[in-house]
């Protein structure tokens, strides 16, 4: 803010240009991103995270750091799966725990005396020296807190660090606690799609909850990696990223339309059986059918073409455009940029979790060999250039797995 010569009308305009765009988001993740950036930005920080209510610890949940992370670099570190509890001991603690904003100006210059301590650890593991800090209760206009957010080290426009200023103290909490609401409606979509899931879950014991979050982040990272090489806008990747992320956890939800005989048996299907398994991809395409809304296109798209091969050798094929109309299966076979991106993808992201995971009917195989079977499908069975960017997001696919683990 001491950059610019800013008005508090022009504060108060921007704040709600941004809350407005954020009613656009869907994914939760999408939306503490761009809350957290555009909090750092309003205050120029260099870092910042994000914690939420999750019973009665706050979950660690998102972060930026400019001078550590960057670009692709960054991702792993947003799965970081860690949880303090709501008390007076940690700084993000006590913010949640009295619902007040705490204000340091430098970390280590707390005396003692306070009932809260600076937790050095992550300083020491990296190396980063945190300075000033201002920590802030995600409320709602109700006065629920969802979370806590930590904005770090201020800068000037030199880039020097500084404490938070008047300025920054005033109008960063006005914007975190009007974009709570929109945290708490993407905790509650989530919320949602893994309920959806609960019930596929129930007739398959296979689709369970961190199977389809893991597809999901899978998913979505894999597409982060693929549009930035491609060159695609950040605010396209972005948009896309938050609906992608979402539908890929949807991918086998036609599941519901299948006979428990089939779905439950432990064994290897029969044919017949196997021939009718495949028939779910067309249910799931069909639930979301003749809508309007992006997010159930990029649904029906996925759900649809989650098992088509690049080499046109999958299912269910091309067909009609009324679904309800479909008698049978792989009418007209599609196969390479033909399959929607999306699709391609998700299939790559649900065939890797389900090697790499123990299943009912299988042990997890070794990463090595995951990677390996993944690779010797590369133009044949997936999208050469997704198994590519596959190849160079390990360490990320690796934090997701230990995240979202079960």
């Amino acid at each position: 803010m001491e950059c610019t010569d800013r008005q508090p009308y022009d504060i108060i305009r921007d704040i709600l240009t941004v809350i407005e765009e954020l009613n656009t988001l869907k994914d939760v993740d999408a939306i503490l991103d761009r809350v957290l950036g555009e909090a750092r930005g309003m205050t120029n920080a260099d870092a910042g995270s994000i914690f939420l209510v999750e019973g009665e610890n706050l979950r660690f949940s998102y972060v930026h750091n400019d001078t550590l992370f960057r670009g692709a670099d960054a991702s792993k570190h947003l799965y970081t799966n860690f949880a303090v509890p709501i008390n007076e001991k940690s700084i993000v603690g006590y913010a949640a725990m009295t619902g007040e904003s705490l204000v340091i100006d430098d970390a280590y210059a707390l005396t003692g005396a306070e009932p809260y301590t600076f937790n050095k650890k992550f300083d020491e593991d990296t190396g980063y020296r945190t300075h000033s800090m201002l920590t802030i209760p995600l409320k709602t206009f109700q006065d629920k807190i969802v979370g806590v957010m930590q904005l770090i080290n201020a800068r000037d426009c030199n880039n020097v660090y500084r404490p938070f200023n008047k300025d920054d103290i005033q109008y960063a909490p006005l914007f975190a606690n009007s974009a709570s609401v929109t945290i708490e409606r993407g905790i509650m979509t989530r919320e949602i799609m893994l309920r959806m899931m609960k019930m596929a879950e129930m007739r398959d014991p296979k689709e369970t909850g961190p199977h389809v979050q893991r597809v999901g982040a899978y998913s979505a990272e894999i597409y982060q990696r693929w549009a930035k090489k491609k060159g695609l806008p950040e605010d396209v990747i972005r948009r896309n990223k938050d609906v992608l992320r979402l539908a890929a956890m949807l991918h086998d939800v036609g599941k519901v339309g299948i006979s428990d005989t089939i779905l439950k048996k432990p064994g290897r299907f029969e044919p017949h059986e196997a021939a009718i398994m495949k028939w779910h991809a067309v249910y799931g395409a069909a639930l979301f059918a003749n809508t309007t809304s992006e997010l159930d296109k990029v649904c029906s798209a996925i759900a649809l073409g989650h098992h088509e091969r690049w080499d046109g050798k999958g299912y269910p094929g091309r067909l009609p455009a009324n679904l309800g109309e479909a008698r049978e299966l792989c009418l007209e076979s599609i196969s390479g940029e033909d399959i929607p991106i999306e699709a391609r993808i998700t299939a790559l992201a649900d065939v890797y979790d389900a090697l790499i995971s123990t299943r009912v009917y299988k042990d997890a195989w070794p990463e090595e060999q995951v990677v390996e079977e993944i690779m010797n499908g590369r133009g044949t069975q997936f999208d050469p250039d997704v198994v590519d960017v596959f190849a160079e997001i390990q360490d990320v696919l690796r934090a997701i797995r230990a995240k979202f683990q079960g």
